[in-house]
């Protein structure tokens, strides 16, 4: 529902137009992220965009990539300050490349759970954060904070305690949190790119990888695990991220 807010706030902060005598060439937009087009988080987009085209009188139309089209997401994330895209859906681990403090949203066992997470999500803190995050990556804009879901293990064989993760070739996001989750339970880290886990599960490069729920369904990492195990030890959220230069001009 984060989205939902946050697609009628980009719609609001628009500057719009004087009508025209003539017509006029809409100015593109370019949203990118890593999910699939059957997860929420791709449809959501697709809704905003529709939404901020209606509400700018199609001054702005918003193209969505999804799956890794335009890069890995600290491509994406790299691209705002590039200006090679727009908007982008990146996790507080990643922004923390360029912030750390910020990366705290995504720490090993920060939250207990959703009502937890979500009063993190509303809190002045958080927004100290993100004005953090902003001043550091000079204007790029936090625009909201969403629940993305509990991260568990998928493996070849059942994980029932800490213990049972030692040695296990994981796949994880190449994020410092990440790395210190498999450090902590003695795991080794295979940092690859998202949109190579499923080819890397069934190869056996790596024994496991772990995410939400909905992405282990999206992605299908099932025809290629055997085991989900219910770790929950990263509450992940994404946060939708606008670039400095498109932000100056909504407001």
């Amino acid at each position: 529902m984060a989205l939902l807010v946050i697609g009628m706030g980009f719609a609001g902060g628009a500057k719009e137009s004087a009508p025209a005598q003539k017509a006029v060439e809409p100015i593109k937009l370019k949203w990118a992220h890593v999910y699939e087009t059957s997860e929420e988080f791709h449809k959501w987009a697709l809704w905003a965009a529709e939404e901020f085209k209606k509400k700018t009188n199609g001054k702005y139309q918003i193209e969505v990539f999804p799956a890794s089209s335009l890069g890995k997401e600290s491509d994406i994330v790299e691209g705002l300050s590039l200006g090679s895209v727009n908007i982008v859906y990146a996790g507080s681990a990643f922004i923390g490349n360029t912030y750390g403090p910020i990366a705290m949203g995504e720490a090993p066992f920060m939250f207990t759970g959703f009502e937890h997470f979500m009063n993190y999500a509303k809190s002045d803190f958080f927004k100290e954060l993100a004005a953090g995050y902003e001043q550091a990556s000079k204007g790029n804009h936090v625009t909201a904070n969403t629940y993305y879901g509990a991260r568990c293990v998928t493996s070849k064989k059942p994980i029932n305690k800490p213990e049972d993760m030692k040695g296990l070739k994981i796949r994880v996001p190449n994020a410092p949190l990440y790395l210190m989750f498999t450090e902590a339970v003695g795991a080794n880290a295979a940092p690859i790119a998202f949109a190579e886990v499923y080819l890397a599960l069934q190869q056996g490069v790596v024994d496991a990888q772990e995410n939400p729920l909905p992405t282990i369904q999206a992605k299908k990492f099932y025809e290629v695990q055997k085991y989900i195990n219910l770790t929950q030890h990263i509450i992940n959220n994404l946060l939708t991220i606008v670039s400095a230069s498109t932000w100056q001009k909504f407001t």
